[in-house]
């Protein structure tokens, strides 16, 4: 009997602390991080780019190129929200006052994240601590352009007829502070040059001007110049990378042809605003990163220019900050500044 009740009695103990431990596993299981889940569940409805750009630039056929994959991945409409203004500046500001909740995805280009610090005395955001850097989609030079009435065939003539006739030359720029305005900035100071600055609301309304022959002038992103090219209306004179553009095997870099210190490069880039989830950082970094790398994309952005990168979270974040650091000493050696 006392065996008996003994089995009992420990039987009666148990049960609570069976009990307790079950319950004590829930809980745990509840306080665990959710990242996992979360990521999981991501995107559970649609998300939306944001293009500090005007439909048709380099940067918008890029995203309009990358979106419809991102949709098939996600089932899921990756939405395209051009918010153009400044130089790029405009929407990066809105951009910075959005939700972090992982549904607004940013649009990042070199000439707003990493140029405009360096001519804007106050911006409206902070590059770097009002967004997460995703990863870093492509680089790619710029393309020297010029309206076909202009009597030069290559970069030296250009120098030659720009310093022949100061001021006389005008360029177009997508806006102040953009890559193309301090590139060309940087242009005029290495060749010793004076070609006056005509700024834009954004690459088409440059481009229809310089088709026109209102300005003489573009650095523009080889995207967005390449049908103009093929079609002769405009004339390339030369590209800004360390080599030659795949694209535009022909035309030579500006480096080659006289001014061995000038290389410039533009980025693209996907960011989010600050304060966003890591576990959905990781996430969009693994799906993009997947995505721009498809053989016919990798075709598409190379027939255009450009060479995909595809960098970390970690790795994009420091090349920024490198970037800002370079191009702020160049806008200094320029004296290149918003006008």
């Amino acid at each position: 009997m006392n065996a008996r009740m003994n089995t009992r009695l420990n039987e009666r103990r148990r049960r609570p602390l069976a009990g307790s431990l079950a319950c004590c596993l829930l809980l745990g299981l509840q306080a665990m991080p959710s990242w996992a889940a979360e990521a999981d569940a991501y995107p559970a409805k649609p998300v939306r780019w944001l293009l500090p750009v005007l439909p048709g630039g380099g940067g918008d056929i890029i995203a309009r190129a990358t979106a419809p994959r991102l949709s098939e991945a996600w089932g899921q409409p990756v939405i395209i929200d051009n918010r153009p203004g400044g130089g790029g500046t405009l929407g990066m500001g809105i951009a910075a006052k959005m939700a972090p909740d992982g549904y607004t995805m940013v649009l990042g280009v070199s000439s707003f994240v990493t140029v405009a610090p360096a001519v804007y005395p106050k911006l409206s955001y902070d590059p770097v601590k009002d967004f997460a850097p995703v990863t870093q989609i492509l680089e790619a030079p710029l393309v020297i352009v010029t309206h076909p009435s202009l009597p030069v065939s290559n970069v030296q003539q250009l120098i030659a007829l720009a310093r022949k006739h100061p001021d006389a030359l005008s360029y177009a720029t997508p806006g102040n502070g953009s890559a193309p305005h301090l590139a060309t900035e940087l242009f005029k100071s290495l060749s010793k040059t004076r070609i006056m600055h005509v700024p834009y609301r954004g690459a088409p309304p440059a481009y229809m001007d310089l088709l026109g022959g209102q300005v003489t002038l573009y650095f523009g992103t080889i995207p967005s110049a390449m049908s103009h090219l093929k079609s002769g209306r405009l004339r390339g004179l030369a590209t800004t990378g360390p080599r030659r553009s795949p694209a535009l095997p022909a035309l030579p870099t500006v480096a080659e042809s006289g001014l061995k210190d000038f290389i410039v490069t533009t980025w693209y880039g996907v960011m989010m605003p600050a304060g966003v989830s890591p576990s959905i950082v990781r996430r969009l970094h693994a799906d993009i990163t997947r995505v721009i790398r498809l053989p016919d994309l990798q075709d598409r952005f190379g027939a255009e220019g450009g060479e995909v990168v595809g960098s970390t979270p970690e790795q994009f974040g420091a090349f920024i900050a490198r970037e800002i650091d370079t191009w702020k000493a160049v806008a200094r050696e320029a004296r290149a500044t918003v006008d």
